[in-house]
């Protein structure tokens, strides 16, 4: 699978981890993340993520930020993008099964590092259940 990562000064530390697992896992990565702490914006990195699940250059996503919600606000400007606020791997979960989001986004300030990485984990191997969440997953886009 084609992973797309984004993120700012919040989420180096976490992106490191997120791209050594899924390597691990045979998955290829798509990087347009920071590799700095230095303030950087975090549109910069959310929009390239966006771009590559618009043009199917990538099949999922991953944003993270401090609070998930500057790079959320940014990758769902992007009709075919259903990026998730996530901080758990529950939500994870529900955010695949009954949304069909495909961009995860996670609060670097508010998880830990083995917290964000089950949360990509349950993301990526979890399917869309369908059937009644379809037709209100239809009617999200503008």
């Amino acid at each position: 699978m084609n992973i797309s990562i984004g993120n700012d000064h919040a989420g180096p530390d976490y992106k490191f981890a997120i791209v050594e697992f899924l390597e691990k896992q045979g998955h290829q990565i798509i990087n347009h993340g920071t590799d700095s702490e230095n303030s950087v914006d975090y549109p910069d990195f959310a929009h390239p993520v966006a771009q590559n699940i618009v043009n199917g250059t990538a099949d999922l996503g991953i944003v993270i930020c401090g609070s998930a919600l500057g790079v959320s606000m940014t990758v769902n400007k992007y009709a075919p993008v259903r990026g998730a606020v996530c901080w758990s791997k529950e939500i994870a979960f529900l955010s695949r099964q009954h949304n069909d989001a495909n961009v995860l986004c996670i609060p670097a300030r508010f998880t830990s590092i083995p917290q964000a990485v089950a949360m990509v984990e349950t993301f990526i191997n979890t399917k869309f259940e369908g059937g009644r969440h379809d037709r209100r997953v239809k009617k999200i886009s503008c």
